[in-house]
């Protein structure tokens, strides 16, 4: 888990590095630093909102937002993933929303299904 700045709001605010994918007027898309897949983005509010629990608002603005991406992905699967607290694996405490492009094969496991 993060401790100090949140580093989401750092790169909202342009003071740390990023691949910025694009930049909405609620939410900023951008990708990660340790990709698990290529094409793996994260979407985060501007505003800082510890997680989808603290405002289900900025939730679903926040999903749609990482709807968007996913729907230009033509032809690809996707995972839209988020995490609410430390237990269940979040480490930035800023909602982000995984979009995860899948390919049969891929090998990627979900924790709960282990599925491969």
């Amino acid at each position: 888990m993060t401790s100090g700045p949140c580093p989401f709001c750092a790169i909202i605010a342009g003071s740390a590095p990023a691949g910025i994918i694009r930049r909405w007027r609620d939410a900023i898309a951008f990708r990660p630093l340790n990709p698990v897949v290529r094409g793996h983005a994260l979407v985060v509010p501007l505003q800082h909102v510890t997680d989808a629990r603290t405002s289900p608002v900025h939730a679903g603005e926040t999903f749609r937002r990482a709807a968007e991406l996913a729907e230009e992905m033509t032809g690809v699967d996707v995972n839209l993933i988020t995490s609410a607290g430390p237990a269940a694996t979040q480490t930035v405490l800023h909602l982000h929303v995984h979009v995860v492009p899948r390919t049969a094969g891929d090998g990627l496991a979900l924790p709960w299904t282990g599925q491969q």
